[in-house]
């Protein structure tokens, strides 16, 4: 089960990634190289949100939540670890004979 979030956590960051790469920035019309973006507004125009939008809003969601059960599930299986562990008894070593100092 680990490996399958572990892989929708890959794809997620990648999507997030590619989509990202494809949307377009604000004021990056051509007439923004030769300075006439002053045209929109002080903190960029409001218009509907787009479908890349959307599908990096999705995918973000998607990230965060995969990460979120990743870490749950890694303190989880430390836990376990730690309760195993706790409950075997093992061997320890014993000291090594104290010989007679020959002085």
């Amino acid at each position: 089960m680990q490996a399958l979030i572990i892989v929708i956590h890959v794809l997620a960051a990648l999507a997030i990634i590619i989509l990202v790469l494809l949307q377009h920035g604000k004021g990056a019309d051509a007439g923004a190289a030769f300075g006439s973006g002053a045209s929109t507004t002080m903190f960029g125009s409001v218009g509907a949100v787009s479908f890349f939008m959307k599908l990096t809003i999705l995918f973000a969601a998607i990230f965060f939540a995969t990460s979120l059960t990743l870490s749950y599930l890694a303190s989880h299986a430390r836990q376990q670890t730690t309760q195993i562990l706790s409950g075997l008894s093992l061997p320890t070593e014993s000291q090594p004979p104290t010989g007679e100092s020959t002085q």
